[in-house]
């Protein structure tokens, strides 16, 4: 779906290059998150394969085409849906989805189940001038998808939702993909892209660290082992480490299981953020 070779670019009149010789590919049906903290060059890349950017070096293929070589049809192929949203305010929220369906060859689900789809079907008539942040960004992901797009550009999907919204997003974004659509994941929220992504590439400085499965990092910078917290009576709770290797035959952790109350027990999975670090040396 989304092929980058050698991908560089720079703004005019910066001393550095905001992306420096990116390469990735993207599978159709995939959740492909692109991580990195603010100013790693996420943004930046995403305008490029939106065709917001040109005057990129290296190759940018999508749907088998350069970007560069997309005329307005690309748009009809993509939905987009931006950090910052962008609405016309003096709309309501139908009214919105219902101007931009008309731009679009292709209809998919009607603007009012979309609504529905993001929990706005009862801020359906109100202007988005008195929406909040949140809301806007869930109008801006109903809007990506009016015209069922086969490749879907989310950047900070859930950023500014409330718990219950960000899970229905996320939600929405598993159904997305279940129906055959490919996700470009952009975030700087692990525990999101840990959740949803089958891939994920870490972004530092414009370079990218690393490119694997969530599960592929986590055993592989993960240390292997248990950790068992537990309690007895009249002592104070305890926590003890096991190897995880023949785990299922060691004395001492079945002695501890058969004569001790447990409280947790846990795998020393290391988390993506954890991960970031230890690859890039850097906070998120």
């Amino acid at each position: 779906m989304i092929d980058i070779r050698n991908l560089t670019f720079a703004y005019p009149g910066a001393s550095r290059a905001a992306v420096s010789d990116l390469s990735f590919a993207v599978a159709r049906g995939e959740i492909f998150g692109f991580l990195g903290p603010s100013g790693a060059g996420k943004s930046t890349t995403q305008r490029i394969l939106t065709g917001l950017l040109r005057g990129y070096a290296g190759s940018v293929s999508v749907l088998g085409r350069e970007v560069a070589g997309w005329g307005a049809d690309y748009y009809h192929h993509i939905g987009v849906s931006f950090e910052v949203p962008n609405h016309f305010l003096k709309l309501s929220a139908l009214e919105n989805l219902t101007y931009f369906a008309t731009l679009h060859k292709r209809q998919g689900a009607s603007p009012m189940e979309l609504l529905e789809w993001v929990d706005l079907a009862d801020s359906a008539g109100l202007r988005v001038a008195h929406f909040s942040k949140g809301m806007k960004t869930r109008l801006g992901i109903a809007r990506a998808l009016l015209h069922d797009p086969e490749l879907l550009f989310l950047d900070e999907p859930t950023a500014g939702l409330d718990p219950v919204n960000a899970r229905r997003i996320r939600d929405l974004i598993r159904a997305q993909q279940r129906a055959g659509k490919t996700i470009f994941l952009t975030t700087h929220n692990m525990a999101e892209a840990e959740e949803l992504c089958h891939r994920v590439a870490f972004l530092l400085d414009g370079e990218i660290r690393l490119v694997d499965a969530p599960r592929q990092l986590k055993l592989r910078y993960g240390r292997p082992t248990v950790r068992v917290d537990f309690s007895a009576d009249g002592q104070k709770p305890a926590r003890w480490e096991f190897p995880l290797a023949d785990l299922g035959h060691n004395a001492e952790f079945i002695e501890l299981l058969k004569s001790r109350r447990l409280e947790t027990i846990h795998t020393q999975e290391a988390t993506l953020e954890e991960i970031f670090i230890q690859v890039t040396g850097h906070n998120l």
